[in-house]
């Protein structure tokens, strides 16, 4: 796509800008410099229904739903954004037999600065969680300590606080109250209910985020943490303490990660257990084991199911944050992918399943090309059609009409082969033009091998 925009940048750049509308929702763009050089976009905006757009001297395109055409000098097509070429790979998650035998080691995060309330920061509000941390870390700790003089009032007390997300935890007096989140990253209420003494009581909150949006409109001016919330305590009779402005202690990060406990090299001070069972379901523990590399080439998966929220490290490297809870959708992916149509999170969700094969889709004229990775061979073709075939990578079917030869002409060309390509045409596939104009004209190739 980049290349084909590159055709036509001084045009671009320096030219002036026509629409044409053609009927059907389909569209021409032209940009025409001071010499007369043109540049054409030609555009289907139906979700549904194909095109077939005559140009007269420019010539005849068929322009697939949703997709947009780049027209080199207004008469050459070199780019269609729905007929994109590429191979598709599912990779088989395979157990290393070394896994099962890792030996963990694990360390509480030290928490004592933060639950006596220190913190390097301090202001009389509920400050914004991006601006403070400057994505230096997720982690944000807000502190602030409250004087109970009647314990009566106080009998029965509920910690409410009004965060914009993504996870609270809360400490009252060093005492671990819970933690909540909110699933799409919205704002949410936490309420937990909680102990305080006569006297100076310390609340510390440690707001958590998981990733920050990075598209939409205002992307930026998404707020992050407690600001725009509020802290409350309330008690006996639905008396409400209001906590926001008090005077609140701020600090950036967790001790472990100022001490780098992901690097490889000796930490002082720091004890790593391992002759006892690693604690389960306990907030704020790091943990850590050696483990040999699995043999070959091939991409290694870390697999952290079973983990809460965090951060992953290997060999002192940040691998990133994961969170499996939310992997994708408890109703797994659908048996077609359709590009068309406005775009949702949930188009074309993968992941779902993991069958160890690779696929391509390719309109007549463009090229296929296959690669098994690692010096694998393609041993088996499960799925080849020439002609309009349905749905997607692992869940491929037999449209309305395709070529009989199908299958035999990609077996031929890739069995027991590393890389395999040709350049698909109805000839090689023995298909008529007559055939063809019965069926709409429009072919492609859909493969789904194994390796």
């Amino acid at each position: 796509l980049h290349a084909a925009i590159k055709l036509g940048e001084k045009i671009l750049t320096n030219g002036t800008r026509t629409d044409k509308d053609l009927g059907n929702s389909v569209t021409l763009t032209t940009y025409t410099n001071a010499a007369g050089a043109r540049f054409c976009f030609l555009s289907n905006a139906d979700s549904s229904n194909d095109a077939n757009v005559d140009l007269q001297n420019d010539g005849q395109y068929f322009i697939p739903a949703w997709s947009v055409t780049v027209l080199d000098g207004c008469n050459k097509e070199v780019f269609n954004t729905a007929k994109v070429n590429s191979q598709t790979s599912v990779m088989v998650k395979k157990s290393d037999d070394a896994s099962a035998k890792l030996t963990w080691a694990w360390t509480m995060e030290k928490k004592k600065d933060t639950m006596l309330g220190k913190g390097s920061l301090k202001a009389h509000e509920l400050l914004e969680q991006k601006e403070i941390t400057f994505d230096a870390s997720d982690y944000l700790w807000y502190m602030t300590s409250v004087d109970i003089n009647d314990t009566a009032i106080w009998s029965n007390k509920t910690l409410r606080v009004k965060t914009m997300g993504h996870t609270l935890h809360a400490y009252v007096n060093r005492r671990y109250a819970g933690y909540q989140f909110s699933q799409w990253g919205n704002s949410f209420t936490y309420e937990k209910q909680v102990s305080l003494k006569q006297g100076t009581n310390i609340i510390t909150l440690l707001s958590t985020t998981v990733g920050l949006a990075n598209y939409g409109v205002g992307f930026d001016k998404i707020k992050t943490g407690l600001a725009g919330g509020f802290v409350q305590l309330i008690g006996k009779n639905s008396v409400t303490m209001d906590l926001s402005t008090n005077l609140w202690s701020y600090k950036v990060g967790l001790n472990g990660e100022r001490k780098r406990l992901y690097d490889l090299k000796p930490h002082i001070g720091v004890s790593w257990k391992t002759n006892s069972s690693y604690p389960i379901g306990r907030p704020m523990t790091w943990y850590k084991a050696d483990f040999q590399a699995p043999s070959g080439t091939n991409p290694v998966v870390v697999d952290l199911q079973g983990l809460g929220k965090g951060h992953a490290w290997v060999n002192g490297h940040n691998i990133g944050r994961y969170w499996p809870s939310w992997v994708t959708s408890t109703n797994g992916c659908s048996d077609t992918c359709d590009y068309r149509g406005k775009y949702v999170k949930e188009k074309c969700n993968t992941n779902c399943v993991t069958t160890g094969i690779i696929c391509a889709n390719v309109y007549e004229g463009a090229q296929l090309e296959l690669s098994c990775q690692g010096g694998q061979v393609i041993s088996q073709i499960q799925f080849a059609s020439f002609g309009n075939p349905q749905g997607r990578c692992g869940s491929f079917k037999i449209g309305s009409w395709e070529a009989t030869d199908s299958q035999s002409v990609v077996e031929a060309a890739c069995i027991g082969k590393q890389t395999c390509g040709f350049t698909v045409t109805k000839e090689a596939f023995g298909v008529t033009l007559n055939s063809m104009s019965d069926n709409n004209g429009i072919a492609r190739l859909a493969v789904q091998v194994a390796c």
